[in-house]
């Protein structure tokens, strides 16, 4: 997420890390807003390495599910410096007696020896379990699940957590466990900034490895490793499968399809290098499937959870962003929808992209059509205006307000056309944020006649979807007074219906044929490792509506298959 922080980068332009500084710089607009980066943590040791015999420190892990296959990953710690045999068994029990597949792979330098396996011929709907062996040493056991077929009992109902911004040099991994725990999900969804590329630079809870900034193929590596040995990541890994995008600083702060704030061109390589370093790195450690071998930018693609939920993901970084612009006032660190703002050539998707987006939507007979992006959709504003009044002052170019003609073009896809009607039921989830947000989708939220295209805050009306944005696993969240600052940001921005700028966590999300809900569950401190889990609120939108509406919490499933033990 773009805001301010303990942990000093370096600055080439106004980073979109001080969006809400932005916003008190802008105080002489709306009032004193007393918003200041979080606190740093205390220095502290290193995460404990769990004892597999040294072979599978890392864990296992799972992801990319889809109905019949799902990616299975481990790394091995090999005293060779050659090629290295991994086994793996599958099963349907925990203590995997009802094998279902054999499979092994060979792995070495070359992978940074990971191992990725995508077992195909798995039933819908299902739980699995399965174990690494290689060297004489066996892994933990690991717990992975299909997605439902179309039809089936399985898909009336999905349960799945959103997380996102994992730093570990800002504190332990708590939320991981808490979602690790929860047995009944079927999946997890990360938003991206999976790992941060930042260098040590003081005000830390742990120390990254390496010991500076992360810019060869051997630094993301270290890195990655350094997360998996992470234990309460290790668990999450363990008990569910993932569906993951990566956001900037899974590359580096900001990042385009041209360049970053944190990359020096020349002194750290080039920007194409230092991607396809980044990228490959992410490939190997991650259990994700590659969506084109020739194109590793191009990581978008869909998951489809029977006919209840289509899952798309999307990539707004490496393949077709364009540069973060400046601010353009006299007032300091906000900007208006006016000169190179309101260029059409400036993308966050790429029309590729987009056109893929909006046939999957189109085409989709699911009953909800959820989208994982990265970047907050909504408007966040701390002048109101219409935009027939210029629209008000906006506080991150690094968002989707730093790209109006682009959000356009996404919002007419969701609106839709004499020839292609509105896909309906699309819910937005959103990371980058390190707070938490849900808001109606509305292309003038500050204009009150829903006849010209605007939008009632009361009734919703001129909402054509919503989106659910999932605060930070450790990263910094925001001073938020008693809730001053949040009331005031709602109060600017009526569309917007929950605001929480101070805690960590991630979302639930249950859905079913009459509502998808989303649940926020908060840790606290995560300067320690600790069990501290609270409620914290819970809205929803229902079938046939576009527009956020309060809720209760979700009961978890009864019965949910038996964790990994």
């Amino acid at each position: 997420m773009g805001h301010a922080r303990t942990i000093a980068i370096r600055r080439r332009d106004i980073s979109r890390r001080h969006f809400l500084q932005r916003a008190s710089g802008a105080a002489m607009v709306v009032g004193a807003l007393p918003w200041l980066p979080g606190c740093g943590g205390k220095g502290g040791d290193q995460e404990p390495v769990p004892d597999s015999g040294g072979v599978f420190r890392h864990g296992v892990a799972s992801g990319d599910p889809l109905s019949d296959r799902v990616i299975l990953w481990t790394h091995v710690t090999s005293a060779t410096t050659g090629p290295v045999t991994v086994d793996c068994v599958i099963a349907t029990d925990v203590s995997l007696t009802n094998v279902v597949s054999r499979p092994s792979a060979s792995t070495d330098a070359s992978r940074d020896y990971t191992v990725k396996l995508d077992v195909a011929g798995l039933l819908p709907g299902t739980t699995y379990y399965y174990r690494f062996s290689a060297a004489g040493a066996t892994s933990p056991l690991g717990r992975t699940r299909t997605l439902p077929a179309a039809g089936s009992a399985a898909a009336a109902r999905m349960r799945m957590a959103v997380v996102s911004c994992a730093n570990l040099a800002a504190g332990f991994f708590n939320a991981y466990r808490r979602v690790a725990e929860r047995a009944d999900l079927d999946l997890v969804v990360h938003l991206g900034d999976y790992i941060y590329e930042y260098p040590p630079s003081g005000g830390e809870v742990r120390l990254h490895e390496p010991g500076h900034e992360t810019v060869t193929l051997a630094d993301y590596r270290t890195r990655y490793g350094q997360y998996h040995r992470d234990v309460d990541l290790q668990e999450l890994h363990r008990q569910h499968p993932m569906i993951a995008i990566w956001d900037d600083h899974d590359i580096a702060s900001n990042a385009n399809a041209t360049g970053s704030q944190n990359h020096t061109e020349g002194s750290e390589g080039t920007w194409a290098a230092r991607v396809a370093a980044a990228v490959q790195a992410r490939n190997e450690w991650l259990p994700v499937r590659v969506a084109d071998p020739a194109d590793p930018r191009r990581d978008y693609r869909s998951f489809a959870y029977g006919d209840l939920v289509e899952l798309t993901m999307l990539e707004e970084r490496l393949l077709a962003r364009s540069p973060q612009l400046p601010t353009n006032t006299s007032v300091s660190g906000v900007f208006t929808q006016s000169g190179a703002f309101t260029d059409p050539s400036r993308e966050m998707l790429g029309m590729p992209q987009l056109d893929w987006l909006a046939e999957r939507l189109r085409t989709s007979t699911a009953k909800w059509k959820l989208i994982g992006q990265g970047v907050m959709v909504a408007q966040l504003k701390v002048l109101p205006a219409a935009n027939s009044d210029g629209g008000g002052y906006f506080i991150n170019p690094d968002q989707w307000d730093g790209y109006q003609p682009a959000r356009d073009r996404l919002f007419q896809a969701l609106k839709g056309s004499a020839l292609a009607p509105a896909p309906g039921n699309v819910v937005v989830l959103t990371g980058d944020a390190h707070s938490s947000w849900a808001a109606d989708l509305t292309q003038d939220p500050n204009n009150a006649d829903v006849a010209s295209g605007g939008y009632d805050p009361a009734t919703g009306a001129g909402s054509i979807a919503v989106e659910f944005v999932a605060t930070s696993i450790s990263s910094q969240p925001f001073l938020d007074f008693h809730g001053f600052a949040a009331s005031t940001l709602q109060t600017i921005n009526p569309h917007f219906k929950y605001i929480e700028l101070t805690q960590r966590g991630y979302v639930l999300i249950d859905a079913d044929a009459s509502r998808v809900v989303a649940e926020w569950w908060y840790v606290g401190d995560v300067t320690t490792s600790n069990n501290s889990h609270s409620f914290g609120a819970a809205v929803q939108v229902l079938d046939g509506t576009a527009h956020v509406v309060p809720a209760g919490a979700t009961s978890p499933r009864a019965n949910p298959p038996a964790p990994a033990p």
